[in-house]
């Protein structure tokens, strides 16, 4: 009897040996696994860190404006807003760009977007920054030193209350006071024209918006 549970006790040693053998074997694949794997991703990470520089720099290199992959012309509405039709691209670019218009409706755009959570800016705007602002949905309101001091005021006050809005002055356009959104755009004659209220509720966030609901903030400031 003492010889069959002295066996017994011996099988029950060896298969605990066996078990933690096995399990010994498992870490050991384990941790090769998760070596090689850790390798195949840091591997990955530099050679895509590698493709970002260089396309960066070949997004950045020289000082030559790029079009605005943009053709088309306006065609004017019956509610006289100026509609694009053509096409308008949307790739993101390090370059200045030439628009065919002024203030811009679409085209080409930097990387990052003006605040355009009701922002007021007093000094001119990269175009290529606001254009990024039309594609989130924003309208920009733009105006020239022509424009009267009282209507300026009233506008930058509807903007700041406004999400999905940006002001700035643009000597370059021909009219004192213009509206645009992505694609559409459009002169009034002052703050308390009518056509101000409803081009803002027809495009802040209106159909034309390519990026709907993409953000308005943590872009540029100034």
């Amino acid at each position: 009897m003492g010889s069959a549970k002295k066996s017994s006790n011996t099988a029950r040693q060896a298969r605990i040996a066996e078990m933690r053998r096995a399990e010994e074997a498992r870490d050991r694949r384990n941790r090769i696994l998760t070596i090689t794997l850790s390798t195949v991703v840091v591997a990955g990470l530099v050679v895509g860190g590698v493709f970002l520089v260089r396309s960066q720099s070949d997004d950045s290199s020289g000082d030559t404006a790029s079009d605005a992959k943009t053709s088309g012309k306006f065609v004017t509405g019956e509610d006289g807003v100026l509609t694009w039709k053509g096409d308008l691209g949307r790739n993101h670019v390090t370059k200045k760009v030439s628009y065919p218009v002024e203030p811009p409706v679409g085209g080409d755009h930097n990387p990052v977007w003006m605040n355009c959570d009701g922002d007021v800016y007093t000094k001119p705007l990269n175009n290529e920054n606001a254009v990024h602002s039309l594609e989130h949905g924003a309208v920009w309101v733009t105006y020239t030193d022509a424009a009267p001091k009282a209507d300026v005021d009233k506008l930058a006050a509807k903007v700041k209350k406004t999400p999905y809005s940006l002001m700035s002055p643009d000597e370059k356009q021909k009219d004192p006071i213009v509206l645009s959104a992505w694609g559409h755009q459009r002169t009034v004659t002052g703050a308390d024209d009518p056509n101000v209220d409803k081009f803002f509720e027809t495009f802040v966030q209106g159909r034309q918006t390519p990026e709907p609901g993409a953000a308005c903030t943590n872009g540029l400031s100034k």
